[in-house]
C-alpha cells in the first residue's frame, strides 16, 4: 500500500512540475511545421530552432516567437498596368512564399503580416516591370496556337496559327517575375517559391480591340478549315470519278470479252449445225428471214424464180 501511495505521489508531483513548467515557460512545443526563434529582452539568442518536440528556456526572461516553416499564399490586389504596345490591363498575382531565415525575418518584418505588406511592394514592382516591357499578346497567351484539334483515330494534334506571333508567353512572364521577386526577397528571410499569374482583365478600349483580333483569328481559322474542305472535296470527286471510269472501262472489257465468247461460241453452234444438216439449217435460216423482213404491212416484188420462195415452192409442190 505504501509504495503504491509513494507512487501517485510521485505522479502527482512530476505533473504538477510539468504544469508548472508550462506556466512559467520554462518548456515549450514546436509543432513540425514551425519554427522558433528565442529573444531575451527582446535581442534573438541563439539559432532559430527547427526541430519539432519539447524545449526549455529561461523563463520570463525569454521569449518564443513562432513561425511557419511551411507554405505560405500570397495575393495581391489587380493592378492597373500599361504594356509595351500602350495598352493598359488590370493584373491579377498570387504567389506561394516560405520563411526560409527566421531569425532575419524576425528582425526584418517581425510577423507574417507586416510580411504579407512586404510581398505586395516586391511582387507588384516585379509584376509591372515585366508586364510594361511585353506587348498585350504576350501576357495573355501562351503559345501562337488558336485551334487545336485531334483527327479521329489518330494522335496526330493539328494546330493553327495566331495572327500575332509571339516569342514569349504568359509562363515565361510568370518566371522572369520570379526571378525579380527572388533578389529581394532574401533580405526579409524569404524565399518566395512560385509567381502566378491569375487573371487579366482588359480596361474598355483594349477589350474591343482584343475581341476585333479575336475574331479575325476566328474568321482565318474558319477560312482555312474551308478551303481544306473544299480541297478534300475535290479530291474526293476526282477519285471517285477515276474509279468509275476504271470500273466502267473494266466493265466495258469484260463486256466485250464475253461478247465476243458468246458470237464465237454461237458461230461454232451454227457452224456444227451447218456441217450436221445444211438444208435443215438453211431451212432454219431462211425462216429467220422471213420473220425479220416480212410483216403485215410489208411488200416485197420478186421474180417467182427468186430462192426467195424456194422452200414455199417446195411447199407448193408437196400439196
Amino acid at each position: 500500500m505504501k509504495g503504491l501511495r509513494l507512487t501517485i505521489t510521485i505522479f502527482i508531483v512530476l505533473f504538477v512540475i510539468v504544469i508548472a513548467s508550462f506556466a512559467i515557460g520554462v518548456i515549450y512545443i514546436i509543432n513540425e511545421g514551425q519554427q522558433v526563434v528565442i529573444t531575451q529582452f527582446g535581442k534573438p539568442v541563439g539559432n532559430p530552432i527547427t526541430s519539432a518536440g519539447l524545449h526549455f528556456k529561461q523563463p520570463f526572461i525569454q521569449e518564443a516567437h513562432y513561425f511557419e516553416k511551411r507554405l505560405l499564399d500570397w495575393d495581391g490586389d489587380p493592378n492597373q498596368i500599361p504594356t509595351k504596345d500602350k495598352k493598359y490591363i488590370w493584373v491579377d498575382t498570387t504567389a506561394r512564399w516560405q520563411i526560409v531565415d527566421a531569425l532575419k525575418f524576425l528582425q526584418s518584418v517581425g510577423n507574417e503580416i507586416s510580411a504579407q505588406g512586404r510581398l505586395d511592394d516586391i511582387i507588384n514592382s516585379a509584376t509591372r516591370d515585366v508586364v510594361t516591357s511585353h506587348l498585350l499578346v504576350e501576357a495573355v497567351r501562351d503559345s501562337n496556337r488558336i485551334l487545336e484539334s485531334r483527327a479521329e483515330g489518330e494522335d496526330v494534334i493539328v494546330t493553327d496559327e495566331a495572327l500575332e506571333r509571339i516569342e514569349v508567353g504568359r509562363k515565361m512572364l510568370e518566371g522572369a517575375i520570379l526571378e525579380k521577386a527572388k533578389v529581394l526577397a532574401p533580405q526579409y528571410g524569404i524565399d518566395i517559391v512560385d509567381v502566378r499569374i491569375k487573371r487579366v482583365n482588359y480596361v474598355e478600349d483594349v477589350r474591343n480591340k482584343v475581341y476585333d483580333r479575336m475574331i479575325a483569328e476566328r474568321k482565318r481559322a474558319a477560312e482555312k478549315y474551308r478551303s481544306e474542305g473544299q480541297g478534300k472535296s475535290a479530291e474526293i470527286e476526282g477519285q471517285v470519278a477515276k474509279e468509275l471510269k476504271a470500273i466502267t472501262s473494266e466493265a466495258y472489257r469484260q463486256a466485250q470479252v464475253l461478247t465476243g465468247k458468246a458470237d464465237a461460241e454461237a458461230i461454232n453452234i451454227y457452224a456444227a449445225a451447218y456441217s450436221q444438216n445444211p438444208d435443215f439449217y438453211s431451212f432454219m435460216k431462211t425462216l429467220e428471214t422471213y420473220k425479220d423482213t416480212i410483216d403485215g404491212k410489208s411488200t416485197v416484188i420478186l421474180t417467182t424464180d427468186s430462192d426467195y420462195y424456194k422452200y414455199m415452192k417446195s411447199l407448193d409442190a408437196s400439196k
